[in-house]
């Protein structure tokens, strides 16, 4: 990555809190936000919207180069479907991690990562493989995490639904994405480890933020 472009990768599991913080410190540093956790479940979306199995591979990596998709910090639009609270439902949330351990979708979208940063020079960028795979020379990497029972308490206060559900749930999802074959979720070596569980918001912006600027941000 060239020496101009200023890349802050933010990895960690979902419900960790990542989504909030990368946004609150692109809004504080001037720069452009893209979730791609949001990206994977946009494909999903583009998959059960058309009836096709999430284990048939090769159809659910072809719709990855086929669909088009418009994302804003606020919403995404997946054929011209506004899809912006339909991927952060139960359907898509229970076949995300299905999608996203297909590799083929992941070389695709990897590809409109780093795409997305060249044609903005930098930005914030979060997900679950960010600082690990897709960016790892990023001028600053984060691994954002919290406990099974925060980060469900968390989903039930935004959605609803059961905290043990969902901590359940949360726990299942953790153990996919750590252990599949392709980009599994992981710290990288040379990130920053952020547990949020006690610590408020506001409190880790500041010190991403901090972080920056004493890595070159300016």
């Amino acid at each position: 990555m060239s020496a101009d472009r200023f890349v802050i990768a933010i990895d960690g599991p979902a419900g960790a809190g990542k989504s909030t913080v990368a946004r609150a410190v692109a809004a504080e540093l001037g720069l452009d936000y893209l979730d791609t956790g949001a990206m994977y479940r946009a494909v999903t979306f583009a998959v059960l919207r058309r009836g096709v199995s999430v284990t048939d591979t090769v159809e659910v990596a072809r719709l990855a180069t086929v669909i088009d998709l418009e994302m804003t910090p606020a919403t995404v639009v997946v054929d011209g479907v506004d899809a912006t609270a339909a991927i952060r439902g139960r359907e898509v949330t229970d076949a995300v991690s299905a999608v996203a351990a297909n590799q083929a979708v992941r070389t695709v979208l990897v590809d409109r990562q780093r795409a997305w940063v060249a044609e903005r020079g930098g930005g914030v960028v979060e997900g679950r493989d960010i600082a690990s795979v897709v960016f790892p020379d990023a001028a600053l990497k984060l691994f954002v995490t919290a406990s099974p029972r925060v980060r469900a308490q968390r989903r039930v206060a935004e959605t609803g639904g059961d905290v043990r559900e969902v901590e359940a749930s949360i726990i299942e999802r953790d153990r996919r994405d750590s252990t599949r074959d392709s980009s599994p979720l992981l710290v990288a070596t040379d990130a920053v480890e952020i547990d949020t569980s006690d610590l408020a918001i506001s409190d880790v912006v500041a010190e991403v933020v901090r972080m920056a600027v004493e890595r070159g941000h300016r």
